[in-house]
């Protein structure tokens, strides 16, 4: 550990009822992208696996 370092524990976050409301509406625009980039990698890597398994359609 060098001599400059300081280690830092965080027992408290004191942050305003109305400041956290608008945080946490703020989170959740931000996780819709991140929803509809999780969906897409996840039907192109269906979509990836269905093509190398090739599965007859009439067990679908």
């Amino acid at each position: 550990m060098n001599s400059d370092e300081q280690r830092v524990i965080v027992t408290d976050v004191r942050m305003p009822f109305l400041s956290m409301i608008v945080f946490m509406v703020k989170w959740a625009i931000a996780a819709i992208p991140a929803v509809i980039i999780l969906a897409v990698l996840w039907s192109t890597t269906a979509a990836l696996v269905d093509r190398l398994i090739g599965l007859p359609t009439q067990y679908i």
